[in-house]
């Protein structure tokens, strides 16, 4: 299995991170924040010096991480300020990942709204009518974009995101027609949220590893999520509510030959904010499962 690292969960000090990442072995770097920018800000010089630093380093590219699209209310449309604000952070993201070759480019899908369909009632006076439909406009020029580029992009499973589970993530390709050019960016600790199981219900949602699927990147991670206290506490690998679930899905992953990346976002600290102590202390379990 390809195992990689969102490297600013070990440090933003990118070369500290690549550093780390020899020390345990792990070959695919997913570029997120890296030093005081976030990836898609870098300028030509720092764009150069990471170039350099993965050379160095002998590591590949698995993922440009921007936050294109965070937080993007579904009142906006296209070609409004906001909209081309995040049209350019794509096209700049785009030309970095062919730069450090990075096979995919992540996008989300704008500010959550809670339900987007109903049913016996709720259509009337539970739904956020017409969100769903406000969203497929916001994302069409990214799929143009790519198609134009010859690019590939992955739309992640995010907290707070309009795609919150494999099903609405499949749900938005299959209404774009995108599937040539846009895959699930899978991250199963977010879709605890939203009530997901990863498994088997969002790997057999996303059609499983196969090739023609719809599932391209992963992260992982693990969390315990309390939707009704409004809390999330994120968790040592393999001590959250996806603890049973993890190697049941590597071996499915592995059997159905997904040649993707599986990314590990230390996103985790003990209770001192040091997050390279909480990725020390679970990359161990993280490869036991996926490598």
């Amino acid at each position: 299995m390809k195992l990689g690292v969102i490297t600013d969960g070990i440090s933003r000090d990118f070369e500290h991170a690549l550093t780390v990442m020899d020390e345990f072995g792990l070959d695919y770097a997913e570029l997120q924040f890296v030093w005081d920018k976030e990836v898609g800000d870098l300028d030509t010089a720092e764009r150069t010096r990471v170039c350099d630093l993965l050379e160095r380093h002998d590591k590949k590219v698995s993922n440009i991480c921007h936050h294109v699209f965070a937080g993007m209310p579904m009142t906006t449309r296209p070609g409004e300020p906001l909209h081309v604000k995040h049209m350019d952070r794509l096209k700049r993201c785009i030309e970095i990942a062919r730069q450090v070759g990075s096979p995919r480019v992540r996008i989300l899908s704008g500010k959550k709204e809670m339900i987007l369909w109903g049913l016996h009632g709720a259509e009337q006076w539970n739904v956020a009518k017409g969100a769903w439909d406000a969203l497929l406009p916001l994302i069409a020029p990214a799929i143009e974009l790519a198609r134009a580029e010859d690019a590939q992009l992955v739309v992640e499973t995010g907290n707070g995101t309009m795609v919150n589970s494999c099903w609405t993530g499949r749900r938005l390709i299959d209404d774009l027609g995108a599937q040539d050019v846009l895959t699930v960016l899978w991250d199963p600790a977010n879709n605890c949220w939203a009530h997901e199981d990863a498994w088997p219900e969002g790997y057999e949602t996303l059609g499983s590893a196969a090739p023609g699927g719809y599932l391209g990147h992963m992260h992982v991670k693990d969390v315990h999520a309390d939707t009704p206290k409004a809390t999330l506490e994120v968790r040592p690998f393999g001590e959250g509510q996806l603890a049973a679930q993890w190697e049941p899905l590597a071996g499915a992953l592995k059997r159905d030959g997904y040649d993707g990346v599986i990314s590990y976002e230390s996103v985790y600290h003990p209770g001192d904010g040091d997050f390279e102590a909480g990725f020390r202390g679970s990359v161990a379990r993280f490869k036991e499962i996926f490598q």
